[in-house]
């Protein structure tokens, strides 16, 4: 393929297409996953995917490279191409996108004193031109870029620099020039584009990012207006609260900027999937990455949302010729009512968009008059006869719920049977008197930078030190405060081997202060410094110089004097006894003496292991992990992530609804306020063996596993609120049938799913209609027409049918 650009749209062979694209992270699913999301995601009227390519993923040490299992990206690729869907390719190599350090490996930063990444530093460009001329190259063998007749149409350089380049005064300039530069020299014959980058030099395209992207309007003329990154939901971090954005809200943005111009957007995210293992950026991201978006983390169809967009994208794609060849007639009604109209050969489609966030318009457009919601978009393909309205959800509303596992006849998940091994708590009696662990201590008379000392390795890094008390000295030989200064992001701190506190940031402030009193003993006293990073920042100017752990000064604190240890002899050792260890690898753990009796409850610094069998069917697996305090999850020697399920959001602020009407931003709408930030952890299918799972957590702070149950993720029941003339398709989304209808309303039905109830009138048949179509089967159609159901004798027009049903 051919592919090119004007000022209206990407070009392919020579044709303008729209394009409906949606992000999906490979990282953030499994190999076995994306064959199912690729399909889903072209059943939900999408013809792109989108990835971002993570560095520190595929080069987590210098010149090792891992392209194996769900980092595969080739395969990836090709399951895109498979499916028959074009691919865009966001090389980055930075990609923020809440993942641990943007997407640069640590060893990067700890390549030289004073490197700066994102800059024109000769180190730095050298490596990031290696990685990413790696993957093009890999790309290229694999003759994936269109003109080698494969499917990638667009590729992307740098992400989002625009946002921060006046930071980096000239030398952003310089940099964002260089990368252009580069890119250009790649050779790889598809345009590319970079993000949130205004006036992009020549011939990168620039691109929108944001909720909205409809007033957006590129720099220069002979570009076409794409938005790279339309947010579905948001991202969530320890201690909030769950944001959503309605399917309104999403259709209204998206059909708002094809009004006026657009030809290319792609969803952030389609599937936003999982942080497995230690990928959270943040700090303080969930482990859960499922920005509710049109296909839930575990991969389900996330209804209405998913169904409303299919309907505008089918839409959108049969205009494809009118959009991106007409020429449009923009008609300004006063009050944010405005009509585009496109017309070609012949032929016109039609926008009535109503950007007023309290009423609903009514205006006359060539002799007929027409009425639109407030906050909406009509689409009248004819523009005579309106077929779709943004505001005007025709989808089922499918309520998930989790059931137990149904493995073993029922004696899972409440009987899971537990082993566990302490962790060992690291101290030193005197300076360089070695009596650690493991190998791989660092020596030095001050406090090493986490990032430098552990290379990302690990979240953990003990700081060691020893300090020697005159037993006549009676200013120490009492109670004092050890004041520790820390960039965090949690630390928990022992003296003489005995836990004296714990400390982690709130509120996203993740450098703090520890303060404790102390009683030191005659002789030498340890001083146990557990320092843990709960994913490195991602975002901003200078983000890759910002400093984690301990980072001083410590202190000794008496009523009259102060001791500094800050330049002490400490000790610096990486990792965890248990970890460095491999504690959590099936064949190692089994080769461990465990403790099957006296299972201590609320103890930190606990390994737990058990086994449980894995759930029948193909429904998502999903651990629920309330109880537990924090720590790490492996299920076969899988890292399922970090959980905190004692992280609870603030108990303020949510509501049942929200109002699609008016500007979304990610604290508009939110739920689960009070409860823990994420509970449920999903396993995926492909962990899971037919002989059995081995089940292993590191508890850090103290909790109790007796809780913790093994559960399937499905549809629970099926809500529908359909306008009279559309068609309400109702399915279980799976293997499950329809086995009730609860309730079931054609006329003027009031409330919302859960709490349906009939209106003024209805069609005395409407429950037995349901019945007959739909009991019984997966999934059902009906046509809400009068001619569906007996008359309703309601006077109002349109009628709507309100549907309950149980799967």
């Amino acid at each position: 393929m051919e592919v090119s650009y004007n000022n209206r749209s990407l070009k392919i062979d020579g044709e303008g297409k729209i394009i409906i694209s949606g992000a999906i992270h490979y990282p953030r699913s499994t190999a076995e996953m994306w064959p199912s999301l690729m399909q889903k995601a072209k059943d939900g009227g999408l013809n792109a995917i989108e990835t971002y390519v993570f560095w520190n993923a595929h080069e987590p040490s210098y010149r090792e490279y891992d392209f194996s299992g769900n980092l595969d990206l080739v395969r990836f690729l090709t399951t895109v191409r498979d499916a028959g869907l074009y691919a865009i390719l966001r090389i980055g190599p930075y990609v923020c996108a809440e993942w641990n350090y943007g997407g640069f490996p640590v060893w990067l930063h700890n390549l030289k004193p004073n490197i700066t990444l994102r800059t024109t530093d000769d180190t730095y460009m050298d490596e990031m031109k290696t990685f990413t001329t790696k993957i093009v190259d890999m790309v290229k063998q694999a003759n994936m870029f269109a003109p080698q007749g494969g499917h990638i149409i667009l590729a992307q350089i740098e992400n989002e620099f625009g946002n921060i380049m006046s930071d980096f005064g000239d030398e952003g300039k310089e940099y964002i020039n260089a990368c252009a530069d580069f890119a250009n020299s790649l050779d790889i014959g598809v345009p590319w584009i970079m993000c949130q980058q205004q006036d992009a030099p020549s011939p990168m395209i620039e691109t929108c990012n944001g909720f909205y992207c409809d007033a957006y309007s590129p720099k220069k003329n002979d570009l076409p207006k794409f938005w790279t990154e339309n947010w579905t939901g948001w991202f969530k971090a320890w201690g909030d609260r769950q944001p959503y954005r309605t399917a309104e809200d999403v259709s209204f943005a998206v059909a708002r900027f094809f009004q006026y111009g657009g030809s290319l957007q792609n969803y952030y995210m389609y599937h936003g999937g999982t942080n497995f293992g230690r990928t959270t950026g943040g700090p303080y991201i969930t482990t859960s990455y499922d920005y509710d978006a049109p296909l839930d983390e575990y991969g389900n169809v996330n209804q209405p949302k998913w169904g409303h967009l299919k309907q505008l994208h089918e839409l959108l794609i049969a205009a494809e010729k009118i959009l991106t060849n007409g020429v449009r007639r923009d008609i300004d009604y006063g009050d944010m009512m405005g009509v585009s109209v496109y017309e070609f050969s012949g032929q016109r489609f039609c926008f009535f968009g109503n950007a007023n966030n309290q009423d609903e318009q009514t205006f006359s457009f060539e002799g007929n008059n027409f009425t639109i919601p407030a906050w909406s978009v009509s689409i009248l393909p004819d523009c005579f006869i309106e077929v779709f309205n943004t505001a005007k959800v025709n989808t089922q509303k499918s309520i998930m719920v989790k059931r137990p596992n149904e493995a073993d006849q029922g004696e899972e998940p409440f009987n899971l049977q537990w082993t566990w091994l302490p962790e060992y708590v690291e101290k030193i009696k005197k300076p360089m008197a070695h009596s650690l662990k493991t190998k791989g201590t660092k020596y030095v008379n001050k406090l090493l930078e986490q990032k430098a000392a552990t290379n990302d390795t690990s979240d953990y890094l003990w700081y060691l030190t020893s300090v020697n008390i005159n037993g006549s000295d009676k200013v120490w030989n009492k109670e004092i405060t050890l004041q520790v200064n820390t960039q965090g992001h949690v630390l928990h701190a022992f003296v003489n081997g005995q836990h004296i506190g714990s400390q982690w940031g709130k509120g996203g402030k993740y450098d703090f202060q520890f303060e404790k009193n102390i009683t030191l003993t005659a002789g030498n006293n340890s001083i146990s410094l557990l320092s843990v990073t709960v994913g490195l920042k991602n975002y901003g100017a200078y983000f890759d110089k910002t400093e984690v752990g301990v980072v001083g000064p410590v202190k000794l604190i008496s009523s009259n004097d102060t001791m500094d240890l800050s330049n002490n002899s400490w000790a610096h050792k990486v990792g965890l006894h248990g970890e460095v260890n491999e504690f959590y690898q099936v064949e190692k753990s089994n080769h461990l003496t465990w403790n099957a009796e006296n299972l201590p409850t609320n103890r930190m610094f606990t390994w737990y292991k058990t086994t449980f069998q894995s759930p029948p069917g193909e429904e998502p697996v999903v651990l629920d992990l309330m109880g537990l305090g924090k720590g790490i999850a492996w299920v076969n020697g899988n890292n399922i992530g970090r959980f905190w399920p004692s992280f609870n959001s603030d108990n303020n602020g949510c509501s049942p609804t929200c109002d699609y009407r008016g500007s979304y931003d990610s604290g508009k709408c939110v739920g689960n306020c009070g409860k823990p930030s994420q509970r449920w952890y999903h396993v995926p299918r492909s962990y899971l063996r037919n002989d059995g799972n081995t089940l292993i957590l590191f508890e850090e702070i103290g909790g109790n596993p007796s809780s913790v149950t093994v559960n399937t993720v499905a549809v629970g029941s099926v809500c529908g609120n359909a306008f009279e003339g559309s068609t309400l398709e109702l399915s279980c989304q799976g293997v499950r049938v329809i086995s009730d209808i609860k309730f079931a309303s054609f006329g003027d039905p009031i409330g919302t799913c859960g709490s349906f109830a009939t209106g003024t009138c209805q069609s005395p048949n409407s429950k037995d209609v349901l019945i007959k179509n739909c009991l019984g089967k997966q999934s059902c159609s009906i046509n809400v027409t009068e001619w569906t159901f007996e008359p309703s004798g309601c006077q109002i027009f349109p009628k709507r049918l309100a549907v309950e049903a149980i799967c």
